[in-house]
This record gives C-alpha cells, sequence and structure tokens, in this order.
C-alpha cells in the first residue's frame, strides 16, 4: 500500500471485529512512528497500550457511566472552541448527522447524546485502544506534535490492514482511564484511538472534505 491509498482509505471506523490485533504487526507500526516529527526532537508522547481484560474492564466502567447519565470529568482542556463560524458549524453538522446516522442514533432522539457516550465508550467493539498522553508542561506546539504522531500511526495501520478511529470522547472519562492504565498525575489525556479490523457487512461512512479552494491559498504559483 503507497502511502496514497494509505491517506485515501484512512477513516474512523466505528465498527470492529473482535479479531484481535497481531501484536507483532502493531510493535512494527510503533517502532516505524518514531519518525514522527516533533519540535525540537521532545518526542512529547506518552502511549499507553490497553487491550484483553484491562481494556474490557475500562469499557465497563466508561459504559456505565455513559449509561448513568454522567456527563464526565472536569475538562482539561476544550474538545472545540466556545464558538464556531458558520463554516466549522456547518462542516461539523454534516458529519455529525451522517455518523449518527450510521450508527443507528436519530438526530432528534432526546436520548441521543447518553447513546452516542455509549458508543463511544464501547470503543466500537475494538479489541485495543491506544491513549495518548502528554506531559502536563507541554503548550500547543508539542500538543501539534501529538497530532501528527498519532496521523503516522494511523496511516502505518493501513499499511498493516487495519483500522482505527481516534476518540477525544475518552478524556470525558480520564479518571476511569488513568485508573486503569495508572498514567501518573503529571500526564493529560489528549485522547484515545481505537484500534481492530473493520467489521464484515458494515457500509463504510466517509465524511465529505472541503474543497481545496476553501482551505488552501496558492502565493506565487
Amino acid at each position: 500500500m503507497d502511502v496514497y491509498e494509505a491517506v485515501d482509505s484512512r477513516r474512523a471506523v466505528r465498527a470492529f471485529s473482535a479479531e484481535p490485533v497481531p501484536m507483532e504487526a502493531l510493535e512494527r507500526v510503533l517502532a516505524a512512528a518514531t519518525r514522527a516529527p516533533s519540535s525540537g526532537n521532545l518526542q512529547p508522547w506518552h502511549l499507553y497500550v490497553v487491550t484483553g481484560e484491562p481494556l474490557a474492564e475500562l469499557k465497563r466502567r466508561a459504559t456505565a457511566r455513559a449509561l448513568a447519565g454522567d456527563p464526565g470529568d472536569e475538562r482539561e482542556y476544550p474538545m472545540y472552541p466556545a464558538e464556531l463560524t458558520p463554516a466549522y458549524q456547518e462542516r461539523f453538522a454534516s458529519a455529525a448527522a451522517q455518523r449518527y446516522r450510521a450508527l443507528g442514533i436519530d438526530r432528534d432522539d432526546p436520548d441521543r447524546p447518553r447513546k452516542i457516550a455509549a458508543r463511544n465508550s464501547e470503543a466500537f467493539g475494538a479489541p485495543l485502544v491506544l491513549f495518548c498522553y502528554l506531559d502536563r508542561i507541554m503548550g500547543p506546539g508539542q500538543w501539534g506534535d501529538a497530532g501528527m504522531y498519532l496521523q503516522t500511526v494511523m496511516l502505518l495501520l493501513r499499511a498493516e490492514g487495519l483500522h482505527s478511529c481516534p476518540q477525544v470522547m475518552w478524556t470525558m472519562y480520564r479518571e476511569t482511564v488513568r485508573q486503569v492504565v495508572g498514567a501518573p498525575d503529571g500526564l493529560t489525556l489528549f485522547c484515545g484511538v481505537s484500534v481492530g479490523f473493520e467489521r464484515d457487512g458494515v457500509p463504510p461512512v466517509r465524511t465529505g472534505r472541503a474543497d481545496l479552494t476553501e482551505t488552501v491559498t496558492f502565493i506565487g504559483a
């Protein structure tokens, strides 16, 4: 699989099979992903790989919180800006409608937030989740580095025939995650990334992307 194919086929999968992730493949991915760029070569990410019974226990605890309507732990960083301009609002609303329609959750369902949280806390059936943390002392530059690292990981997973789904939702239950993975207090949970093989028989969902003219300005070309 070449780089273009990996980029084109990478998408947030929300229906995983129970087939275990081959650990030798994952180790290849994580070893190669160390080449991801980071300012000053700080490599600020701290990754916890959770599978098996520890992941099952984490799913049970998080799903119980979601089904109980627990609003989650105090947020350490906002998932989105408080105010989005119309262009961003339109992209967000369109993607959300498409995404949750595919999950069978009606947009007008009054129980929608709880159902969404519960599906997320099950990691969409994934048999393995990567939890990415950063030291609290790190700033926006290092958060950007972590994003480039995780994108590298997700593209390499495609080369191994695996899929992924990045989930900032896990920060809602960050204390539950911390209890399971044992992350020290000096680390902040950035996100989780569910990993596995896509479940057969589930139609793929690909959200649209803005036209190049909306996001790119060519100067001197």
